[in-house]
């Protein structure tokens, strides 16, 4: 046996001794909630970025890291994880996801200069008209 993941069980890896690598075992402990909500921040994270909301640095104005056209496929990412997954995760966890959200959706219609009809801005096909 090598060091590499097996050919017979492509979702773990085994070294020589036969024990399963650490990523895996740490993967397995971690709850599906917490997949799920830490895949939605990174998700608000990087559409914040791309909407211009970005902290000034001393590289310069956060807004020079805005991409619409970026935040667009995140935002519409970020909508149907979180309206998928709301029944699952909870009204305590989806409710502030869905709060993230909406200022997202808001923020890109603010730094947006032709701006969608009601109902067609980033993921509002899955949550309904923002404004």
């Amino acid at each position: 046996m090598t060091d590499s993941p097996t050919s017979d069980a492509p979702d773990t890896a085994e070294t020589t001794d036969g024990s399963v690598t650490g990523a895996t075992r740490d993967i397995a402990d971690v709850a599906a909630v917490e997949v799920i909500t830490t895949a939605a921040v990174h998700l608000m994270s990087a559409a914040a970025v791309k909407c211009g909301l970005a902290e000034d640095g001393p590289d310069g104005a956060g807004a020079a890291y805005l991409d619409l056209d970026e935040a667009r496929k995140l935002i519409t990412a970020l909508a149907a994880l979180v309206t998928a997954s709301a029944p699952d995760i909870g009204n305590q966890h989806a409710r502030s996801l869905r709060d993230g959200l909406r200022t997202l959706q808001l923020a890109f219609r603010e730094a947006s200069v032709i701006p969608d009809a009601p109902g067609e801005g980033p993921g509002e096909k899955f949550t309904g008209s923002v404004v």
